[in-house]
């Protein structure tokens, strides 16, 4: 009787794993057929669908995470940022790419990099926590300014070029306004046979003569987007002249010898800083190798000496 039982037992174990094997197909080829339909209705659904997919990353993440750190920068800058921000652009000749909104929202988004950055360094390098709250605080400002500080290294950068490229854009013009032709065609020659930033303004000043506006007040709005004290009275002077009606070619004249002499000036107070800016590493560069290599045989000997 028990090996009756034990018989049905596993008769009936052996038959519900035979139907569960049965079934088992019909469940994966259920699944196989949800999926497919899945696939089917994302490739079949709407354009208006499926657009925000085939974004691109910088479209789908940088975008949106760009905009929301131009509001938080709108609203911890002051009323006038943008006009400042604008000034510099114009001062560093308005690089490509770069306008008032970006620079706003590389100042929030650089003050995020420097403190995850100055954070990540106070803790591999400092222990103590106010060593490690002047890091984060490190990289928050530098951060943040650092926007400001490429902006105002682009603009020196470019007040340099803009200075020593003047005489010769000067005498270029006396000649050929001394050969004939009016002023604006001198400044269209400058434009056109020479290159560099005060090529690219006295051009922008032309494209705005073009458009309609005078010449005093083009020479003005040139000299408000250049920060060259020499450029800024070479402007003067020739809005002076057009005012007065002066004739052009002596106006030129008098301004090419005066840039000469002033850039010879510069040259001779350069000049003139080496002895000074060579002290430093005179004294701790030059000097002690020079003190070594001269009284290092000579302190030897007395060692040797004294020892023996």
């Amino acid at each position: 009787m028990v090996l009756l039982f034990v018989l049905g037992l596993l008769l009936v174990m052996v038959a519900i794993a035979l139907l569960a094997m049965g079934l088992r197909p019909a469940e994966e080829a259920r699944g196989i057929n949800r999926s497919l339909a899945v696939l089917q209705a994302m490739t079949d659904a709407p354009r208006e669908l499926t657009v925000d997919l085939e974004k691109p990353f910088a479209d789908r993440v940088l975008q949106p995470l760009q905009e929301r750190a131009l509001k938080l920068g709108r609203r911890i800058s002051g009323a006038d940022s943008a006009e400042r921000i604008r000034k510099k652009l114009d001062l560093a000749g308005n690089p490509a790419g770069w306008t008032v909104d970006r620079v706003t929202a590389g100042k929030v988004l650089g003050a995020g990099l420097g403190l995850l950055l100055g954070l990540a360094i106070g803790l591999l390098l400092a222990h103590a926590p106010t060593t490690r709250l002047i890091f984060v605080g490190a990289g928050l400002v530098i951060g943040f300014f650092g926007p400001n500080f490429y902006l105002y290294q682009l603009a020196y950068d470019r007040s340099a070029k803009l200075e020593r490229e003047l005489p010769d854009a000067i005498d270029l013009m006396t000649i050929s306004v001394e050969s004939g032709l009016g002023f604006d065609a001198a400044v269209q020659q400058v434009a056109q046979n020479t290159d560099g930033p005060l090529a690219d303004e006295f051009g922008r000043m032309i494209r705005e003569m073009q458009l309609g506006m005078g010449r005093a007040e083009a020479l003005r709005s040139l000299g408000e987007r250049v920060d060259v004290d020499d450029l800024r009275s070479f402007i003067s002077a020739m809005v002076q002249a057009d005012s007065f009606g002066i004739p052009i070619a002596q106006v030129l004249r008098v301004q090419s010898s005066e840039m000469r002499v002033k850039r010879r000036q510069r040259a001779e107070e350069k000049a003139q800083q080496v002895p000074v800016k060579i002290t430093v590493p005179l004294i701790f560069c030059i000097l002690p190798a020079l003190f070594v290599a001269v009284m290092g045989p000579a302190a030897i000997n007395i060692m040797d000496n004294f020892g023996g």
